[in-house]
């Protein structure tokens, strides 16, 4: 059956919705199943330019709410002609819409319930918490209801929910119970084992993945660092993504003497193949549905230190692949990162432990059958 992946992204950015996407995509090819991406950007290309950029260079700077609800609307309008234009094309297919907008696109567009809408949830909670957290609305506001009020109408009227972590679909039903009589499943994200081969130069001691965004919370990692080097180490830390709050972590490194410990590398599509390089993987975000980045970072053989958050715990455990350091106490942070790099026999231990635990379950060959056989059945045929 053919499966349509609808998303209000481009589909080639940074964002792990977007690796989940391509993710997703990579291993319906290997498998023999059809599928097609169709985004917001794939209807009336040319009038993208104006009605996308008005928001950035108008917008942004007079209201974020404002902001954030021109991005939604129109993004969701574009999506929805899109759409509409490829399922009149189109038979029996399944529409895997990646956000409450893009279902309720798909759901408007749809021709009838042989063309099956399901939405993958990678939000915590709800997607209006997300913008809280990135400082884009205030909690309880007018754009915070209305977003609210979206996923109130869109989620219970949809044929199937992919939850990417058991804690993500405990945080929606919690406050949406409606959303607890739509089919489910809870299907993690996957990636591809890294290439044979990959080079293991050593390239660093520290290495974290994701974009420069508040609930990230790369200060922490800076003041770890900090509060290692006032113990004596001086421990490197590569940081690699792109942001908003890339200036404040620029600065706070200098004002902290880390210039020389911390660099920037930007945002690189070959970075899962750098990771090799790294002793640990380091994690610092307070606010997660899952974590694509984790599980890369296992797949390359790297031991784990985040906070015991959300889902962390389900994609690995606190003595074994991982450590869990506390995210309001920097020092014991720093006390518990060098113990593990002091131990260089613990350090492999979690390392070997963090890569078969990827093999186990986060291996594309692993899950992915799991979700093509909830989105289209088990007939990986074109």
């Amino acid at each position: 059956m053919p499966l349509i992946i609808a998303t209000l992204l481009r589909g080639d950015g940074v964002t792990g919705v977007e690796t989940h996407i391509r993710q997703l995509r990579r291993f319906l090819k290997q498998s023999g199943t059809a599928s097609t991406l169709v985004t917001s950007f794939s209807w009336a290309r040319p009038l993208t330019y104006p009605v996308f950029g008005l928001r950035p260079l108008v917008l942004e700077r007079c209201s974020r709410p404002a902001s954030l609800a021109w991005y939604l609307y129109w993004h969701e309008v574009f999506l929805r002609r899109a759409l509409g234009r490829r399922l009149a094309e189109t038979g029996e297919c399944v529409v895997d819409t990646q956000d409450p907008w893009a279902a309720r696109a798909a759901l408007r567009a749809r021709r009838g319930p042989h063309q099956r809408v399901v939405m993958t949830v990678h939000f915590s909670v709800s997607n209006a918490d997300l913008w809280v957290d990135k400082k884009q609305i205030k909690r309880d506001g007018a754009v915070f209801r209305a977003i609210r009020q979206v996923e109130a109408e869109v989620i219970p009227q949809v044929d199937g929910l992919v939850y990417v972590s058991g804690w993500a679909r405990d945080a929606l039903v919690g406050w949406l119970p409606e959303a607890a009589v739509v089919p489910s499943a809870v299907i993690g994200n996957f990636v591809a084992p890294l290439p044979a081969g990959c080079p293991r130069q050593p390239l660093g001691d520290l290495v974290t993945v994701g974009n420069l965004e508040i609930a990230k919370n790369h200060r922490f990692l800076l003041t770890v660092l900090a509060e290692a080097k006032r113990a004596g180490r001086s421990l490197s830390l590569d940081i690699f993504g792109e942001g908003p709050c890339r200036g404040d972590l620029l600065r706070q490194a200098r004002a902290l003497g880390l210039e020389e410990q911390v660099r920037f590398r930007g945002f690189r599509p070959d970075v899962r193949d750098l990771l090799p390089g790294y002793q640990v993987y380091v994690h610092a975000s307070y606010t997660e549905s899952s974590s694509l980045a984790i599980m890369e970072a296992m797949a390359a053989g790297l031991p784990i230190v985040a906070g015991g958050i959300g889902p962390i715990p389900e994609l690995c455990d606190d003595g074994i692949e991982a450590r869990f350091w506390p995210l309001d106490d920097p020092a014991q942070a720093a006390g518990l990162l060098m113990g593990l790099l002091d131990s260089e026999p613990e350090r492999l231990k979690a390392a070997r432990a963090a890569r078969e635990r990827f093999h186990r379950d986060y291996d594309a060959d692993v899950v992915g059958p799991k979700l093509r056989s909830f989105l289209v059945g088990d007939d990986s045929r074109p």
